[in-house]
């Protein structure tokens, strides 16, 4: 079963609890920065074993103690709650 793409409205709605996360180029975005690379290292880790479960991977790009994280749900061409999922679950390990 394919989710369907959030509404701009509904997005709005699910940014307001998603902390430190923005819609840019069409996708949920945020930038995660650590204390150094280990940190980040260890994020990546811990979160590619939730994210294997939920069978929806990320874009992310790591240099040294900075991720960028994007989200989007291409089969459905845009945002889906899945993304917002996700990015809930990144922000809970990131604590």
């Amino acid at each position: 079963m394919a989710l369907a793409k959030l509404t701009e409205e509904q997005i709005k709605q699910e940014l307001t609890s998603l902390q430190g996360w923005s819609v840019l180029n069409g996708k949920l975005h945020k930038d995660f920065v650590f204390t150094d690379f280990i940190e980040a290292f260890g994020f990546m880790t811990k979160a590619a074993i939730h994210i294997e479960k939920m069978n929806h991977h990320p874009e992310w790009f790591n240099v040294y103690n900075k991720i960028k994280v994007e989200l989007v749900t291409h089969d459905a061409g845009g945002i889906t709650q899945n993304d917002i999922n996700l990015a809930k679950t990144l922000n809970s390990l990131a604590r």
